[in-house]
């Protein structure tokens, strides 16, 4: 689930992602929901002081205001205590008055913006809410309203007012706890999901695992039972892989009675070159054998390129080579060739084993005909598909221009030495049919060094 390409990483980053989301707004709706909530309630108790002002203002003849009893509350006996009330005279055209102040406000004022105490003005008896600040400049939550007192030709304004501060302190503290409870839920829902993605992926993983058994050439078939959705899909793969098998097979058994037809013939014309005499007789008797050796070219490589086709082909590098080793040093062993391995542990080749043994043969037999005592075959993994093998002697090696030349179709740089010339180019042939190549450089040896790529199997 780490990559970004896969499915199971997408469904996961999918549905957490849209949990996160919805668990943010829904922390965030809360959160403003219980502000609104707190500030009601303040402003439920500040409309409660402001109605107590209006009951207890009286007025004497002259129009002076007083009050028959003050809130009960002690926070607004308290010098700065956070909580206050006044009552502003707001005569029309008149800047405002401050009639009656709570003792919390000392000698101070509550700085009311004059468009609010306008706005109380103009809507007598309607309770307005608004946010100003106090002595210390800290921000109070204002509840105003203005009522028409006997004896006064002009409307006053009764205001209670409370530092919104701690209101604040609690919503914050809210809003942080709700954040880490919704974080936990988020982490608890990403949890579920994770689980419920691996468990529903399940039988895509298993067949996943099966195809890549059939392409390693551990299983023939996609085997196992996979559900309603998925069984179609593995029923298809078998179906294609029993067709690639077969269509296999029906190549080879194209390829060995084309073979087998065009031998024949070609076998009857060099025995009666041979039995005849004449220069028609060495003709026919040389382009027969050239005939031969092209038929078995072709074929071989028309075998290759449907083996490499295939599905499933596997075959163990370092049993393949040991075999070859063997062979080769005991076949030279009079001219004193050792051949040393250098072979990684687990190597597999992707593909047929007669074809990887021809390759490493035809270099291998080349190596020790030129080498003057030591072979050196070193087999490794390249990258994770791919396998390198290295051949290499002490004999006199080749030129860049010499090493072109070799891998060339029927080209010979020593008409001394027996062979068609075909040798090389058979491995590049073959190499070429599995999506690999060949490289002919100087090795450490001092001769020849003929390097090989071809397609590993998975670690």
């Amino acid at each position: 689930m780490r990559r970004t390409g896969s499915l199971a990483f997408r469904l996961f980053a999918g549905a957490a992602a849209w949990a996160l989301v919805l668990l943010l707004l829904g922390a965030i709706a809360l959160s403003v929901l219980y502000q609104r909530n707190v500030l009601r309630t303040m402003d439920d108790r500040l409309t409660s002081v402001v109605g107590a002002l209006v009951a207890a203002a009286e007025t004497d003849p002259g129009g002076d205001v007083a009050l028959a009893r003050r809130p009960s509350d002690p926070a607004y006996a308290r010098v700065f205590s956070g909580r206050y009330w006044e009552i502003v005279d707001v005569a029309e055209g008149q800047p405002a008055r401050v009639l009656v102040v709570s003792r919390s406000l000392w000698d101070e004022q509550l700085a009311v913006p004059p468009p609010l105490l306008e706005q109380a003005r103009a809507a007598p008896g309607e309770i307005i809410s608004s946010d100003t600040k106090g002595p210390d400049r800290e921000p109070l939550r204002v509840v105003l309203q203005a009522v028409q007192l006997p004896n006064r030709p002009d409307f006053v304004v009764m205001l209670a007012a409370e530092d919104r501060r701690p209101a604040d302190r609690e919503v914050r503290n809210f809003a942080i706890t709700s954040a880490l409870m919704f974080l936990g839920f988020a982490a608890a829902i990403a949890a579920g999901v994770f689980f419920q993605v691996r468990i529903g992926l399940e039988p895509v993983i298993r067949m996943r695992n099966s195809v890549s058994e059939v392409r390693e050439g551990h299983a023939e078939r996609v085997d196992g039972q996979f559900p309603d959705e998925l069984q179609p899909l593995a029923d298809e793969l078998n179906a294609m892989l029993d067709h690639s098998r077969e269509l296999v097979e029906r190549s080879r058994t194209h390829v060995g009675n084309l073979a087998h037809a065009l031998k024949t013939p070609i076998a009857v014309l060099t025995n009666e070159s041979r039995a005849s005499d004449g220069e028609l007789a060495e003709i026919v008797e040389r382009q027969t054998g050239v005939m031969a050796k092209q038929v078995d070219h072709h074929l071989r490589r028309a075998r290759a390129a449907a083996h490499a086709k295939a599905i499933g082909a596997r075959t163990e590098v370092a049993g393949v080579i040991g075999d070859l080793a063997r062979t080769l040093e005991k076949i030279y062993a009079r001219r004193g060739v050792s051949i040393a391995t250098e072979l990684s542990d687990g190597l597999g080749f992707r593909g047929e084993r007669q074809d990887l043994e021809e390759m490493i043969g035809n270099l291998l037999d080349n190596a020790c005909k030129w080498a003057t005592g030591a072979v050196r075959i070193t087999a490794r993994r390249s990258a994770e598909r791919e396998l390198e093998i290295l051949i290499e002697d002490d004999g006199p090696g080749l030129t860049d221009e010499e090493g072109e030349s070799a891998l060339q179709r029927g080209v010979r740089l020593d008409e001394q030495a027996p062979g068609s010339g075909l040798g090389l180019s058979i491995v590049t042939d073959l190499a070429k049919a599995y999506d690999g190549h060949v490289e002919l450089s100087r090795s450490e040896l001092g001769g020849l060094c003929a390097r090989v790529i071809l397609p590993a199997t998975a670690r």
